[in-house]
């Protein structure tokens, strides 16, 4: 059975703020995007839950390593509803989010390389590039830069 809920766990959203660091609006935000779900009170006041710190304070992190709210929505999908999260409950969303930051680390460098090949030559100009743009051939691929956007 659950166990009711003592009026020291919970925190109003100026506290939630000022814990992680966020605006109130930053935090009804993510409320909106079912990221934190506050508990009412009979008043209508939002309470934060005390595990909800870390809610945010992962949201944050995360946003920062370059997940969308999306990403981070489904990672958070994994966590219990109604009990703070475990260290093991953290460390599966750590594995979800591994796959996630390898493949943006291998696009990064993907990206590193090629600029590196294409800013290499000296000229600076895919128009004018005889080495990757011979006779400007990737003008009939569409705008922007071809060789580094994917189709």
């Amino acid at each position: 059975m659950a166990q009711a809920l003592r009026k020291t766990d919970l925190i109003p959203i100026g506290e939630m703020a000022r814990r992680t660091g966020l605006s109130v609006s930053a935090i009804r935000f993510y409320e909106d995007k079912k990221l934190v779900e506050p508990v009412r009170t009979g008043g209508n006041q939002r309470r934060f839950l005390r595990s909800d710190i870390r809610r945010v304070s992962f949201i944050r992190i995360a946003q920062q390593l370059g997940l969308t709210l999306g990403e981070i929505e489904a990672e958070f999908s994994k966590l219990p509803h109604g009990r703070t999260p475990t260290a093991r409950d953290w460390q599966g969303i750590s594995k979800g989010i591994r796959g996630v930051l390898d493949a943006k680390i291998a696009e990064l460098q993907r990206t590193r390389d090629a600029l590196d090949g294409c800013i290499g030559c000296g000229c600076l100009s895919l128009k004018k590039c005889a080495i990757y743009n011979d006779n400007d051939h990737l003008a009939e691929k569409g705008p922007g830069p071809r060789q580094l956007i994917a189709d």
